[in-house]
């Protein structure tokens, strides 16, 4: 029997219906849509306690929220984003796009797919679950307060919370890890015939990457998180001080992770910048090779640079010059990934429809990120802005930018494919605008008040900040409230709007060879009922 015939009875008797549909998917189109929707929800779950902090922030003193509550806030914010929004998010891309981009039936391990999205939402309960500790269980200490990086000895003396944190760190790391093999797999094994590497589409070598990055960096992050659960309850020093232990030793083991996180948040949205501007842009895409080899040094040098967010714990001169030279090395690969999509644009007939809006305030809001993190990068410089407001504005300007906008990018690209209707051009310009003043509003301010001296993580600040404090709050509830259009927008799509064709944006050059795939909107619920064909680009 051929794959085909045996791959599932589905295939037989028409989809799945009902409940079975989703709960025991295997097909890589329904998964992803599962993933954009958990991000979605945990999406608006993580923006209502951004509103909480700014709410809490809008003026100095205590307002409403106890301080262990913020900070409470403060990390379970970081850690919805992140492991709850951003990574599924570009999982359900991964997941819809590239079976279809390289010519693939389904993903390698289509069941192994089904359990790498189940974990999430065990994962969310667990994450609520230590949000709740103190109420459901009186006694057992407080709100989780470390932030989401989880240091001792805060994260050792505390409550059940932690417990609860630390076994969903471990759900969620085995979920990216599945998923990882699984797409790593998919892009080694499953390309259609004649399909060299080279000739992939640049999402899918974002990808690859990304998926790499996860199955190297997930493991420590689960060394560490697993050390901190026996120093706990097992009696261990590891992070102890006062048994032998070194708390820095799980900085070092949280950042060997955490940094090249940044860099599997970022590698998706590249991938989707590769497709959207050559598209608007009507000109294949400038430096295909180059820009795979950017992304092969972003890898190698994300993964020696993590101790940059360790400058002021009392590293020797030697590592902390490391650190601080590679670093600024950094900027390179992410510069010349800039330049390759200004020169893709340079001279092209371009138009700008939402996709490319996004595309275009992504370049021009990623590469302020870039100065600011360069300022962070020198040891004498970051020893003033550690821990203020200024980290914050900086990093948000590199994640909201880098990989969030990339997501919105992505979908208001791809929508018309997976849907077979087009979303309303106007509503989604009206997004763009709300969305990306709003979000400069709310956090270019915070570069001031940051290099003035305003601690990031703490409740109430002092009475000089509260001007430019009252601008990032009035403007974060704006951001927040636009995210209700896009949802309106993505709703109304799927409901109904005129029909996209097959060739949604034309133009879309993909690869070296100017391969084109081409598969009808919206695609067949099994891909390999009509494989996508492969063929060159006519000019």
């Amino acid at each position: 029997m051929n794959a085909t015939a045996i791959h599932e009875e589905g295939h037989h008797h028409g989809p799945p219906k009902g409940y079975k549909r989703w709960l025991f998917s295997t097909n890589h189109k329904d998964i992803g849509t599962m993933y954009l929707i958990f991000a979605c929800v945990m999406m608006f779950l993580g923006g209502a306690m951004a509103m909480l902090i700014r709410a809490e922030l809008y003026m100095p003193g205590l307002q409403f929220l106890e301080p262990d509550f913020y900070n409470n806030m403060v990390t379970n914010h970081a850690l919805i984003m992140v492991f709850g929004m951003v990574m599924p998010a570009a999982a359900g891309l991964a997941n819809w796009m590239i079976p279809m981009m390289i010519g693939a039936p389904d993903m390698a391990l289509p069941r192994l797919n089904n359990l790498s999205f189940w974990l999430l939402p065990m994962a969310a309960i667990m994450l609520v679950l230590s949000m709740l500790a103190p109420v459901l269980f009186p006694g057992t200490g407080g709100f989780v307060n470390t932030g989401w990086t989880l240091y001792p000895p805060l994260s050792i003396q505390s409550g059940m919370g932690m417990d609860f944190l630390i076994f969903t760190v471990h759900i969620l790391g085995i979920s990216s890890i599945l998923a990882s093999i699984n797409i790593v797999v998919t892009i080694l094994n499953m390309r259609a015939p004649g399909m060299k590497m080279f000739d992939m589409p640049m999402f899918v070598w974002a990808w690859l990457f990304t998926g790499l990055l996860l199955i190297v960096i997930m493991p420590v992050l689960a060394g560490g998180v697993t050390m901190l659960l026996f120093d706990r309850h097992f009696g261990t020093s590891f992070f102890d001080a006062a048994g032998g232990g070194d708390p820095v030793l799980f900085q070092h083991l949280f950042w060997f992770f955490g940094h090249p996180e940044v860099y599997v948040l970022l590698l998706p949205s590249i991938g989707v910048l590769s497709m959207i501007i050559p598209t608007f842009a009507r000109k294949p895409l400038f430096g295909y090779k180059s820009l795979i080899g950017g992304m092969a040094v972003l890898f190698t040098l994300g993964l020696v640079a993590w101790a940059h967010h360790q400058y002021t714990v009392g590293m020797a001169y030697g590592p902390t010059e490391w650190f601080m030279i590679i670093t600024i090395l950094i900027s390179i690969p992410v510069g010349l990934m800039l330049l390759n999509f200004m020169m893709t644009m340079w001279r092209g007939a371009m138009t700008f429809e939402t996709p490319m809006l996004f595309a275009v305030s992504i370049v021009l809001m990623f590469a302020f990120a870039g100065v600011t993190g360069v300022m962070l990068a020198v040891v004498p410089a970051d020893l003033q802005y550690h821990d203020t407001m200024f980290v914050v504005a900086h990093f948000h300007y590199a994640l909201i930018p880098g990989s969030v906008l990339g997501l919105f990018a992505a979908v208001f690209y791809w929508l018309p494919k997976w849907t077979g209707n087009m979303y309303d051009e106007k509503l989604g310009k009206i997004f763009f605008w709300w969305n990306v003043i709003s979000f400069n509003i709310t956090f270019f301010p915070q570069h001031f008040y940051g290099l003035a001296g305003m601690p990031r993580r703490i409740v109430d600040y002092n009475p000089a900040f509260t001007d430019l404090n009252m601008v990032s709050s009035i403007a974060a509830f704006s951001y927040g409230i636009s995210h209700l259009l896009f949802l309106y927008i993505v709703i109304k799509t799927i409901r109904g709007g005129a029909t996209a064709g097959d060739k949604v944006w034309e133009g879309s050059q993909i690869g070296t060879h100017g391969l084109e795939w081409t598969v009808p909107s919206p695609p067949p619920f099994h891909t390999f009922e009509t494989a996508p064909t492969l063929k060159p680009v006519q000019h």
